[in-house]
């Protein structure tokens, strides 16, 4: 009487363990495990357990095909998608299927392990199948639950960072934004805008224009439905003490009540000024904080930069010196976080103009070197400095359609504007003490046509006159693309930073090289005149 195999084995594709030589256990084992990487489920199918390995494989298909419609729609309709993704319940969703998914391929992999019976392996074969499958498992559900993890905390710093709401449209064709870089250092009451700009984004080319506001800039005026406008009707003009990047603290300190139900009534200010100086509609803002942004700047690997000249910062006292100061040489860079906030920030030797410059360029080069591939290899280190790097009105709906044209705006080079030197005559002339309105507007007029579709800026107010006072209404009209700083040249009108100045000198007077010794044995000398002259043109910065 001949027996049979059980039941339970009739459907058993794969041979009897038990009853298989040495060498067809390794391979039976190989393949199982194999099966398992490529399509879980499927292992248990070809083993009899058909129940089991059905379920698993009905879900290996759906995400297959989750993955195709995703790669489809990348191509095809990445704006939208980039929309979805960057709601909140969306990302929570794709965390928690991401979790599920790699425990339950967990799962296949030791369902798979006892369905090889490790026992029945010879001694070698059973190390190389168990080290490969601790390995697969790494590779798989280890990646997959990171992925989880990685996008839950994604999720929590940009729910905490944007705010809620309905993603604004363009306007006139734009997105303006304003930019502030903040400083709150513990030696500092409270916050201070150390530099304002004013980002204005063509909404279906990307073409960016950078508008720097100097924070010496005065007698700033309010649009027209400001609430400071009834303080300040005339601008804000009371003197040396209305400088451009005071207004967040007045309007903080003095006038929250003029704000009622404004989480940031500074920042709302702030944005009132720039809207009404540059006639130019601000839709939201974003504020850096100084001691985040050096941070991000290390999550993202560093940024590069070729300065043209040598640009001091304060560090370590030298030895044997009481002098602190360093410098930057001419030449390509890699910044660390800390170094590019110290390129960025410095002044000294110089003027405010020369900083500006330095930061359009750091801006710029940002934008072109931090690709989207990049952020995801850093993601984790990112979102550790996002909370601390940014606070922001811009609401998360808006998220995805400004990574998609965060993507345009990398392959351009940004146009840039400083409302002072250069681009309204040299430092001297001091447009940004006493600013003419008129030639602002047009400017800005001239650049936006250039940048994408003509868009008129708005007056402040009808009852607006465009000041006269001083040297401003002499100074010059350059070009719209003076001052700007490109990814293949320097500024290209640098001297009007610093126009009369004698010619920068590039090597000591015996005809040797300058060397940081050098600059710092004249500072300790007093020779601060010959420092002035050699850093004049620390204002020229390029993007590799």
């Amino acid at each position: 009487m001949t027996s049979t195999r059980p039941s339970s084995r009739s459907t058993d594709l794969l041979p009897d363990p038990e009853s298989a030589t040495a060498p067809v256990r390794t391979k039976r084992a190989v393949v199982l495990l194999l099966l398992t990487i490529v399509f879980p489920g499927s292992a248990q199918w070809v083993s009899g357990k058909r129940e089991l390995g059905g379920i698993a494989m009905r879900v290996t298909m759906a995400c297959w095909a989750v993955v195709v419609v995703l790669v489809l729609l990348a191509l095809l309709k990445r704006d939208w998608l980039l929309a979805v993704f960057a709601q909140s319940w969306v990302q929570l969703l794709a965390s928690i299927v991401m979790f599920a998914l790699a425990a339950g391929w967990l799962l296949m992999f030791l369902n798979t392990l006892a369905i090889i019976r490790p026992k029945l392996l010879a001694p070698g074969a059973r190390m190389i199948v168990t080290g490969g499958l601790v390995v697969a498992i790494l590779a798989t559900s280890g990646s997959l639950g990171y992925g989880a993890f990685v996008l839950n905390k994604g999720r929590q710093t940009i729910s905490n960072v944007f705010s809620a709401g309905p993603a604004f449209k363009p306007v006139e064709g734009r997105y303006n934004i304003a930019v502030f870089g903040s400083d709150s250092a513990g030696n500092r009451e409270g916050v201070r805008t150390d530099s304002m700009s004013l980002l204005s984004v063509d909404a279906k080319t990307g073409k960016t224009l950078l508008i720097s506001i100097p924070r010496n800039f005065q007698n700033a005026k309010f649009s027209a439905d400001s609430p400071m406008r009834k303080v300040y009707p005339d601008g804000y003009n009371c003197g040396d003490e209305c400088l451009f990047n005071a207004i967040y603290r007045n309007a903080t300190d003095r006038h929250a009540d003029l704000y009622p139900g404004v989480a940031n009534p500074g920042a709302q200010a702030t944005m009132e000024a720039i809207e009404g100086t540059t006639g130019l509609k601000v839709q939201g803002y974003v504020m850096i904080n100084m001691a985040g942004f050096a941070g991000f700047i290390d999550a993202m690997g560093g940024v590069t930069v070729d300065s043209g000249g040598w640009v001091p910062y304060n560090a370590k006292k030298w030895p044997n010196s009481t002098v602190n100061t360093h410098w930057f040489a001419p030449g390509e860079h890699k910044f660390t976080g800390k170094q590019a906030l110290w390129f960025a920030r410095s002044r000294e030797f110089t003027t405010d103009y020369h900083r500006i410059a330095r930061q359009q360029c750091l801006q710029q080069a940002m934008i072109s070197q931090f690709s989207p591939q990049t952020m995801l290899t850093r993601f984790t280190s990112i979102m550790d400095a996002g909370e601390h790097l940014v606070e922001t009105d811009i609401p998360q709906q808006q998220l995805g359609s400004f990574l998609n044209l965060a993507d345009k705006a990398r392959s351009t080079p940004f146009k840039h504007l400083t409302l002072g030197a250069p681009d309204f005559g040299s430092a001297s002339d001091k447009f940004s003490t006493y600013p003419d309105f008129d030639k602002i507007h047009a400017r800005i007029t001239s650049m936006v046509a250039a940048t994408g579709e003509s868009a008129k800026p708005k007056k402040a107010a009808t009852d607006e006159k465009p000041a006269t006072a001083g040297s401003a209404s002499k100074s010059s009209s350059p070009s719209p693309t003076s001052g700007k700083t490109s990814s293949g040249g320097r500024n290209s009108e640098p001297g009007k930073v610093n126009e009369g100045a004698a010619e920068v000198p590039t090597t000591k007077a015996d005809g040797s090289p300058i060397t940081e010794e050098y600059l710092v044995t004249l500072e300790q000398i007093g020779r601060t005149d010959i420092l002035s002259k050699i850093a004049a043109n620390n204002n020229e910065c390029s993007v590799p």
